[in-house]
């Protein structure tokens, strides 16, 4: 009974809680029993608020809402999104602890809509990292091989939907935060157009790059998800004022009978593994057998897109970063009385910061620094601007651009710690649609012949067109589930104790 329960979609569950066949406290239960099963080794949790969600259930039990499509489905929070009900640490110790006052947006809409939240997962320390090693609390674990990352910086809900601990996620997409992770995990991970969801209550990383997105084990789950999470918020000053796309339509249509979709020329190539491209090259050949019609398309900047954003996403860390000061709240290290301000202030961020912020706020206070400004940063932006006329080319030519998620599966823990740049290379196609703005998003196609892991196929729509990535993936989706016989993660190696 209990695998059913975990097996089952977000909307299947939901619907059986509004008939009264299953009740949410049960169905919030078995999540809560397969987190203390399994999560000792995948570690995608860092706080779980089992009383909190078992009332919350309770409550959508007692008035059996209908109104909400997910009303009484758990939900794993990552952990950059304000909770009043439990702590927001960014994955950081200088916020290890802390509890917000006032709900995220994106967390205040889960709650109006009678989702319950299981609790907060884990994170690169300030969603700065692309595996989820770089957290204070110690690394996430991808379910199909617990010696391998999950993919960063949003590992933790990734690897909560794929362990079964939670049938929905939220993510923070900067750079590939919540697109990556999906593809490495098997999953379904959105990012929509910028200003599209509300920033309000996220630890900024990078304002102009930072988005909250849905995540999903299937193509309908997330855009119901997104549904909710989605449209304006007068207190994000970047929100879009305008009705969020019909992307549940688009999903449940899934019909791409003569949608033009581009193959980015130089997002490919040296440095992809061959059972990526491979499996790529294989779903191309599916949409083209869909009826969709396939055309090359070149976006000669996007091969600039690691360098820029690896000035402006630092640039905007090292601002956004300095309120963590040891003055307001958080950490306070060295404050006995005979210190000054700054040298508490210097104590605190030395220990409260991780090698990996610290590494990037030097280079952003570098790149803003006088004398240096316009030849870092200035010079960022303008290749940034650059990216953006590529892709309003490319979309003159076609209606989506696709992409590998990532030009590899899942490499081992530790493998690229000490390599920073290769590192960052984890994210060479998801940058360019944070650059830019536009929707994205990464949707599960196969697994590797190199070494049968996940491989995500990447789409990419133009701004407030979120729907067409919906389009796609749910084409895919159905199409490859009657090939397989099932969902991938049908495939995924059994965890100990988690479906006995």
């Amino acid at each position: 009974m209990s695998s059913d329960i975990l097996r089952a979609s977000a909307d299947e569950l939901a619907r059986q809680i509004a008939s009264g066949e299953r009740s949410a406290e049960e169905i919030t239960q078995a999540h809560l029993d397969q987190i203390a099963a399994v999560d000792a080794g995948v570690r995608a949790f860092v706080h779980v608020g089992a009383e909190t969600a078992l009332a919350a259930a309770r409550a959508v039990d007692a008035k059996r809402s209908a109104g909400a499509e997910l009303a009484g489905v758990p939900l794993a929070l990552k952990d950059v999104f304000t909770w009043t009900e439990g702590p927001t640490t960014a994955g950081s110790r200088i916020l290890q602890g802390w509890v917000s006052p006032y709900n995220a947006t994106v967390t205040q809409r889960l709650l109006d809509a009678d989702i319950v939240i299981l609790g907060k997962t884990n994170l690169d320390e300030f969603a700065m990292g692309s595996s989820t090693e770089t957290s204070a609390f110690g690394p996430t674990h991808n379910p199909w091989d617990l010696e391998r990352i999950p993919g960063g910086s949003g590992g933790g809900s990734a690897a909560a939907l794929a362990a079964f601990e939670a049938p929905l996620a939220i993510g923070s997409d900067t750079g590939g935060s919540i697109r990556q992770p999906g593809a490495l995990t098997g999953t379904v991970g959105v990012k929509p157009t910028y200003g599209g969801t509300s920033r309000f209550g996220q630890i900024s990383l990078a304002s102009s790059l930072d988005q909250p997105g849905p995540c999903a084990r299937n193509v309908l789950d997330t855009a119901l998800l997104h549904q909710i999470i989605g449209g304006h918020d007068p207190r994000d000053a970047t929100s879009i004022n305008a009705a969020v796309p019909d992307v549940v339509a688009a999903a449940r249509s899934g019909d791409v009978a003569g949608m033009r979709i581009g193959v980015v020329k130089e997002l490919g190539g040296e440095g992809y593994a061959a059972g990526v491209e491979g499996v790529f090259a294989q779903t191309v050949e599916l949409l083209a057998s869909l009826g969709a019609e396939i055309v090359e398309v070149s976006c000669p900047h996007f091969d600039y897109a690691l360098a820029a954003y690896y000035l402006i996403h630092p640039a905007e860390a090292s601002s956004n970063l300095a309120r963590f000061d040891a003055m307001r709240y958080g950490l306070r290290v060295g404050d006995d009385g005979e210190r000054s301000a700054d040298e508490v202030m210097s104590h605190t961020r030395g220990q409260g910061f991780g090698d990996e912020v610290k590494r990037r706020i030097i280079i952003g206070t570098y790149a803003l620094s006088a004398g240096y400004y316009d030849a870092y940063y200035g010079s960022a932006l303008k290749v940034r601007t650059l990216i953006q006329r590529d892709f309003a080319n490319a979309f003159a030519q076609a209606d989506v651009l696709v992409s590998p998620t990532t030009p590899t599966t899942a490499f081992r823990i530790g493998e690229r710690m000490d390599d920073p740049l290769a590192m960052y290379k984890n994210d060479l196609c998801t940058i360019p649609s944070n650059l830019a703005g536009n929707a994205s998003a990464s949707f599960p196609v196969g697994l590797s012949p190199d070494d049968q892991l996940p491989v995500g196929f990447h789409v990419m729509a133009p701004a407030m067109k979120d729907d067409r990535l919906y389009r796609v993936g749910a084409a895919l989706e159905r199409s490859l589930q009657q090939t397989w016989g099932g969902a991938l993660l049908d495939r995924i190696p059994t965890l100990e104790g988690s479906l006995a």
